[in-house]
């Protein structure tokens, strides 16, 4: 439930997701046997919004266990950096790497606090700097997440972001369909369900989390206040997951309200780009 500010939210977050890596890695979710085979981790309409990236530098923040970040390289970028402050994650996506045969060069991937990652990173810019679903909510500071993020977009280049819309967490969790908790709440959600969403019956001991909710206009103002400009915002009326019993999975493979029920945005995106000479 909503809680003050834990002074180890920090700490609380990374223990949890060091413990999970080993289980990801082993999941059927995240399937790893079929991504080194080719399967590709990325979501069509990221592929659609963000274009061609041959040739081009990305850098990938939050990246957990890199999937996504070495999608990328697959997809024609020239050089792909996957950041993230859980260390067994970075080894994790390390190892994958090299076991698809890319060197240093192509996809590197560091240790470090997303709001230190201007000091982390190998060079100051690049063409894209990409972050994934799921991702802002770890955060509670998405002015300062912008800042250091704009910082790092290089001149002609975007960010772009895919995540979960927040509407989703205001809802009920029985049916969706009943405004239940507060979209301008502050204040983070405090949890210590146990498990993860990759395996929701593995054995775990560092349960606690601590998560911030982050409405779109603030996300989006903020990434207007770092210097870049708002490319577009698109809402999408489906989820990676089933976040309400109630949803239903398409062919497509994501989850929608049935037809007979009004849609809502379950996730959205931002494309943001700094001006050459910005």
């Amino acid at each position: 439930m909503y809680s003050s500010t834990p002074d180890d939210w920090r700490e609380a977050n990374r223990a949890r997701w060091d413990e999970r890596v080993p289980i990801h890695a082993a999941s059927d979710f995240y399937d790893l046997d079929a991504f080194r085979a080719g399967k590709d981790a990325l979501r069509d309409f990221e592929l659609t919004e963000v274009g061609d990236v041959t040739g081009r530098t990305l850098l990938h923040l939050q990246c957990h266990i890199g999937l996504d970040t070495l999608s990328w390289a697959r997809q024609g970028a020239a050089q792909v950096v996957g950041l993230d402050f859980s260390e067994p994650a970075v080894e994790t996506a390390t190892g994958l790497a090299r076991s698809l045969g890319l060197p240093p060069e192509r996809a590197v991937f560091v240790t470090s606090d997303v709001y230190d990652a201007a000091q982390a990173v190998p060079d100051s810019a690049y063409d894209i700097v990409y972050t994934g679903l799921g991702a802002l909510n770890w955060l509670p500071d998405v002015d300062r997440w912008a800042e250091v993020a704009a910082s790092l977009v290089a001149p002609g280049g975007f960010l772009y972001l895919a995540e979960f819309h927040p509407l989703t967490d205001c809802l009920d969790d029985d049916t969706g369909s009943t405004v239940a908790y507060d979209y301008f709440s502050g204040d983070p959600w405090v949890d210590d369900t146990p498990g993860t969403y990759a395996d929701s019956d593995a054995a775990t001991v560092h349960n606690r989390s601590v998560e911030w909710q982050h409405p779109v206009g603030q996300v989006v103002s903020a990434l207007a206040a770092a210097g870049l400009r708002i490319d577009f915002l698109h809402e999408h009326d489906a989820s990676l997951f089933a976040r309400y019993p109630t949803l239903v999975r398409h062919a497509d493979g994501y989850y929608r309200f049935p037809r007979d029920r009004p849609r809502i945005p379950m996730m959205y995106s931002i494309k943001a780009s700094r001006p050459v000479g910005g």
